[in-house]
């Protein structure tokens, strides 16, 4: 008998439309697997779920079930593919945790210290052969010294929302007369900010996941951007970024890389797949820890699906491997 999967998307943010995307994939990828599986949106006031037909039904939310022809469907296990909140953050985790239902990507307590970037280099810095950016963290716009900033920091700096999720409200300040505007810019997008020291390097981001509980490391996939950083928009159009998988990069280099990234997820108690963000930095080849993202995206030209792809899984195989580790088989 197949297994009910609800594959939940969108979200209470502008990442919304993206994470639709990552569901087209994911729903696309699953349609020949040994699940029945049902699209559930998430909006901020209705969770509903449209069959082919256009029929709309909305979720019970004493036990997350919904009724599809005059029969009840509970579900055995959630594929959460929503960018920022509620998915990224925690709090549908928590729901889930409520009512136990079997989920696909980390718990509630690391998917909220992971969306804090501050405090999720705070928790891996003492991790072997890694390194974090000096930085400052602000908790709100009224309350920082830009003279306290510039005696603890030195440009050029990012500023970015302490726990934004796809680079919206970034900077890069090459003049401290660009700070100010930077800092509210952030503001715009959250309570908290995070000024970091710009580190020289080239920019790498990978994926992980666990399989029959080991940590599997992907593919390294370079990334090199027309633009001054790696921000929201260089993510998402056609043509500003160049994506490499797999990495040129030394064998060392690639397994020195898979040990720090592993003891990161291991740390960090992840689950599921996520993706780790670093820098290699110009001169010592230092890695740089940036962030990790622990619902990465899944459009058919996310990074993840080319990392799977380079190692020869098919994407049908590598989502239900998730699915059969959150049922726990």
């Amino acid at each position: 008998m197949k297994k009910n999967v609800a594959l939940v998307a969108g979200g209470f943010t502008g990442e919304a439309v993206v994470s639709l995307r990552s569901a087209a994939q994911v729903e696309e990828s699953l349609s020949k697997a040994p699940y029945q599986v049902y699209k559930i949106i998430l909006e901020k006031d209705k969770w509903y779920y449209q069959a082919t037909d256009g029929t709309v039904t909305f979720v019970d939310k004493n036990d997350f079930s919904i009724h599809v022809n005059g029969e009840k469907i509970k579900f055995d296990c959630a594929f959460i593919i929503i960018h920022g909140e509620p998915g990224e953050d925690g709090k549908l985790q928590g729901y889930f945790d409520l009512i136990g239902l079997p989920y696909t990507s980390c718990d509630t307590t690391t998917s909220a210290i992971t969306m804090n970037k501050a405090y999720s280099k705070a928790i891996v810095r003492d991790i072997d052969e890694l390194f974090t950016a000096q930085s400052i963290q602000l908790f709100g716009i009224d309350g920082y010294s830009q003279d306290h900033i510039i005696a603890k920091l030195k440009l050029p700096l990012f500023i970015k929302p302490n726990n934004g999720g796809s680079s919206i409200g970034m900077s890069k300040v090459n003049d401290w007369t660009d700070l100010d505007e930077a800092i509210k810019k952030a503001f715009a997008e959250g309570s908290e900010v995070l000024i970091e020291e710009f580190i020289s390097g080239r920019e790498f981001t990978v994926g992980l996941y666990k399989e029959k509980g080991q940590i599997k490391v992907l593919p390294i996939t370079e990334i090199k951007t027309q633009k001054e950083f790696f921000d929201f928009e260089a993510k998402y159009t056609d043509g500003i970024t160049e994506e490499i998988t797999p990495a040129e990069l030394d064998v060392n280099i690639k397994d020195r890389v898979g040990s720090i990234v592993s003891k990161a997820y291991q740390k960090l108690n992840c689950k599921g797949m996520v993706r780790i963000d670093f820098i290699l930095e110009s001169q010592q080849q230092d890695f740089y820890f940036i962030e990790i993202n622990t619902i990465p995206g899944q459009s058919a030209n996310s990074i993840i699906p080319q990392q799977v792809r380079a190692t020869g899984q098919s994407m049908q195989d590598f989502y239900s491997l998730l699915i059969e580790e959150a049922l726990g088989k």
